[in-house]
């Protein structure tokens, strides 16, 4: 990349918005983080604080709370969560840069998004996860089989912005790739996500570690996932990543097993605590109604709904 197209504003402060940024800080790269609140606040006074190798470090970061529609920037990353993706998108409406990249779930498609700020949507997805627990950053990074940063056009073409972006990601040594169908692989990924995190709540509260643990809430999982799956396959959507159209062939005693094992790590664990649960449920909860709308447009909402009750 040039060294004039580096200016970067990562709008969110969040766990994947702080990743971004401490990976583009450290390659060298001109970054702002736009936060509110306490987060504002913390970063100002204490840098961009991250756990690495046991040790709690800092960087310095640009940090803002208002942003000016001439402050232009060569890529807008926005990290919010999904139930959020719309008034991130009305707040940077009139902003004159004219690369947006959403580094968010979807599960309607992009119309809504569209709407907002027009062709300079550049949708994409993070490749890594983590907490902030009292302000410090713990990174969670995974092998790149197993998740990368994915982006693309929405039309597929691979035009200067995507192979700039991918300079950009090589540069910091994030893994990456360029997806064909970026609708088709975020409404699989949203997909997943309802299954499996839906179930951290039940009856408006998150549920304690033995309900969690235990083979009922692994089939229900196991019966959502392929149930939803099957849903969007019938709607047209391609299945993606395509390993995931081998869980309608596996056995259900096979797949319980699987998240029984997963819904009893430390990464579960961690999930089920409160700030993270209860905004993880905002998101799937709004993920999910969107998903139906979809599926509605589709004549498949209530197949769907009759194959769960089933």
């Amino acid at each position: 990349m040039s060294e004039k197209q580096n200016r970067i504003l990562i709008f969110g402060a969040g766990v994947i918005g702080s990743m971004y940024a401490m990976k583009l800080i450290k390659a060298g790269f001109d970054v702002t983080l736009f936060a509110h609140s306490n987060r504002y606040k913390s970063l100002r006074e204490n840098g961009l604080q991250y756990k690495e190798k046991g040790n709690v470090r800092s960087i310095h970061v640009n940090v803002i709370d208002t942003l000016a529609n001439d402050d232009v920037y060569d890529f807008i990353f926005v990290t919010v969560r999904y139930d959020r993706s719309e008034s991130a998108l009305l707040a940077l409406k009139d902003n004159q840069s004219k690369n947006i990249v959403t580094m968010v779930s979807n599960s309607i498609g992009f119309s809504p998004w569209l709407d907002i700020v027009g062709d300079r949507l550049l949708p994409a997805f993070p490749g890594f996860g983590g907490q902030i627990i009292d302000g410090v950053l713990h990174p969670r990074f995974l092998p790149k089989m197993i998740a990368a940063t994915a982006f693309g056009e929405m039309n597929g073409v691979v035009t200067e912005r995507i192979e700039n972006l991918a300079k950009l990601l090589k540069t910091v040594k994030l893994p990456y790739v360029i997806k064909k169908d970026m609708q088709a692989y975020l409404i699989t990924h949203a997909v997943s996500d309802i299954a499996m995190l839906s179930v951290l709540h039940s009856e408006n509260k998150i549920i304690d570690q033995k309900t969690a643990g235990k083979r009922k809430t692994a089939r229900k999982i196991t019966v959502t996932l392929k149930t939803y799956l099957r849903a969007i396959q019938k709607a047209g959507v391609s299945i993606d990543p395509p390993m995931l159209k081998m869980v309608l062939t596996f056995p259900n005693f096979l797949l319980d097993l699987f998240f029984m094992t997963w819904l009893r790590t430390k990464m579960v664990r961690d999930m089920m605590l409160p700030d993270y649960a209860n905004s993880a449920n905002n998101e799937i909860v709004q993920l999910n109604n969107d998903l139906m709308k979809f599926l509605s447009q589709n004549d498949m909402q209530s197949e769907l709904v009759a194959n769960i009750i089933d």
